[in-house]
């Protein structure tokens, strides 16, 4: 089950330059939002845990469906969250988590840019400290017991992750703090804490790489004013670690155009409003 947001988050037809104000998100909100996603996040696993025992589902080894409902769960504490804490300064909007459309070939030229940026240092890390793990979270959500859990897996790493993730910590977090002290800091700070948050799911060696990507998934948010290219260059990043957990070869290009396509009808009602408002985010 993909996050789907409030319908009602629909782009106000605002004048270009209220759009192009990021909103004064009180920077404490930020961490306090993401404390409270998690605690949510952690009742749910409780909650669906003891229906899935109830079910016949053993506590100690919960099968793939109780461990992929408590992610995608996770996933949509991050969002409710981030609408929770914005709705204490004003009405939530769309707009103000960045789905606004934007230039297409000039943010396709930063998604390039730090997609290269992103691979260049991963390797040169992974290179000099000798990594050799590898991402085992689609393993450990039981993507290997059956080919049902293999598609709801991948739709859950590659779709809604990407658009559940960006939506807060781009959409959220970096905007919060970004009011505070300005994008540079908050995208550092955003990044650390997106890194560390994949403690649990991702190898310890691949944590600063993380950390890195967020920093830049920041920084192209910022650059381009939208999220899209950001949820995009997620999807695929986790398109590709998800191909090779699976150690597929093509299969990874039909997972990264489908992931994307699938995205795309899930957002097309706020790319279709920001299009009829006449609204392309300039950068702020």
């Amino acid at each position: 089950m993909a996050p789907k947001l409030d319908p009602s988050l629909e782009l106000p037809e605002l004048p270009a330059a209220a759009r192009a104000t990021p909103p004064r998100w009180a920077p404490w909100t930020a961490p306090v939002a993401l404390i409270a996603a998690f605690a949510a996040a952690i009742v749910g696993y409780v909650v669906i845990g003891i229906i899935g025992s109830v079910a016949g589902a053993g506590l100690d080894d919960p099968p793939p469906a109780v461990q992929i409902s408590a992610t995608v769960f996770q996933d949509l504490c991050l969002i409710g969250s981030a609408l929770l804490f914005a709705r204490l300064a004003v009405r939530p909007r769309a707009w103000q988590f960045g789905l606004l459309p934007t230039r297409f070939w000039p943010a396709l030229g930063l998604v390039v840019a730090a997609w290269l940026a992103f691979i260049i240092f991963s390797a040169i890390w992974v290179s000099a400290l000798g990594i050799s793990e590898r991402d085992d979270l689609p393993d450990q959500l039981g993507a290997s017991e059956s080919t049902v859990a293999l598609l709801a897996v991948a739709f859950l790493v590659c779709v809604v992750a990407p658009i559940a993730e960006e939506f807060f910590f781009r959409g959220y977090f970096f905007t919060a703090l970004r009011s505070w002290k300005g994008p540079w800091p908050a995208a550092v700070l955003t990044g650390i804490v997106f890194g560390g948050i994949h403690a649990g799911s991702a190898p310890v060696g691949y944590l600063v790489p993380l950390a890195l990507l967020g920093f830049i998934l920041c920084l192209l948010y910022w650059k381009t004013g939208s999220l899209y290219p950001c949820i995009v260059l997620h999807c695929i990043n986790n398109s590709i670690a998800f191909g090779v957990s699976q150690h597929w070869n093509w299969q990874i290009v039909v997972v990264i155009v489908a992931s994307i396509a699938v995205i795309a009808l899930l957002l097309l009602p706020f790319a279709r409003s920001g299009r009829a408002a006449g609204a392309v985010q300039e950068p702020a």
